[in-house]
């Protein structure tokens, strides 16, 4: 396998919910995903949209629950090697929470935070799919870390993944915005999180038709909008929010033609 096929891709986005029926039916409503047992193990939801499969969403495990880890969406990025990834890991700062394990016929995969706490998946699938899918709606297309210190959570995930830095926004007394690409495809941005807000985490944008009239849809579900719906620089909209369980969950659509 190329080390460039895999290498800091996002390949899977998983949510952990501490009730999984409720939380399917509420993305399943929200997103417009159809959800169906994953045959190799039916208490993990799998959900599609357009005949592919687009995220997962299971229990909450006790372990994780009893770290005091929250509800939450945990992005698997993509690696050559995820047993080197683990033992380098350590070195950079970071935390191993689950050792690399199999998962049969889809790849191996590791439990992981860097050094300001974000969890995440170090992922190598046994097989990369030769070109990455356009991203269309129901497909996650952005990825945001919200952290307490951005620039060394940049060095961190620079030396893993390769990831480039683009374009930087200065958001004000907010300070900067700094957006990166993997082989010259904007992938997300990364900025330090307001004081007494959430802990850092990775959360991953669901492109959807219309972010700003999901508001409405969100509420009714037993959501709760947190932020937006706000227009970001180049028209697009977005909207974040808490699911009925406790866990952000963001929304993004595309500007509006014409």
């Amino acid at each position: 396998m190329a080390e460039s096929a895999a290498r800091g891709r996002f390949f899977w986005h998983e949510m952990m919910s501490p009730d999984p029926k409720a939380g399917t039916a509420f993305y399943e409503k929200l997103v417009g995903w159809s959800p169906q047992p994953w045959d190799k193990d039916p208490s993990y939801t799998i959900f599609s949209m357009g005949g592919r499969n687009m995220a997962g969403l299971m229990k909450l495990p006790d372990e994780a629950k009893a770290m005091g880890t929250p509800p939450q969406w945990v992005s698997y990025i993509g690696t050559p090697d995820v047993d080197a990834t683990a033992r380098q890991i350590p070195g950079l700062g970071g935390q191993v929470h689950k050792q690399p394990r199999d998962i049969p016929g889809i790849g191996r995969f590791a439990i992981v935070g860097d050094p300001q706490g974000a969890i995440f998946a170090a992922f190598t699938p046994s097989q990369v799919p030769p070109a990455e899918p356009k991203v269309g709606i129901g497909d996650f297309s952005w990825h945001e870390l919200v952290t307490t210190d951005w620039e060394a959570s940049w060095n961190f995930y620079e030396q893993l993944f390769g990831w480039v830095k683009t374009d930087v926004m200065d958001m004000g007394e907010a300070g900067k915005y700094q957006m990166f690409n993997r082989n010259d495809q904007m992938l997300g941005g990364m900025f330090n999180r307001p004081v007494g807000t959430e802990p850092p985490m990775w959360l991953p944008y669901i492109l959807v038709p219309d972010s700003p009239g999901a508001v409405k849809t969100i509420e009714q579900l037993g959501g709760k909008v947190i932020n937006g719906p706000m227009e970001v620089p180049g028209g697009d909209w977005i909207v974040q929010g808490l699911d009925p369980q406790g866990a952000m969950f963001a929304l993004h659509s595309k500007k509006k033609a014409g």
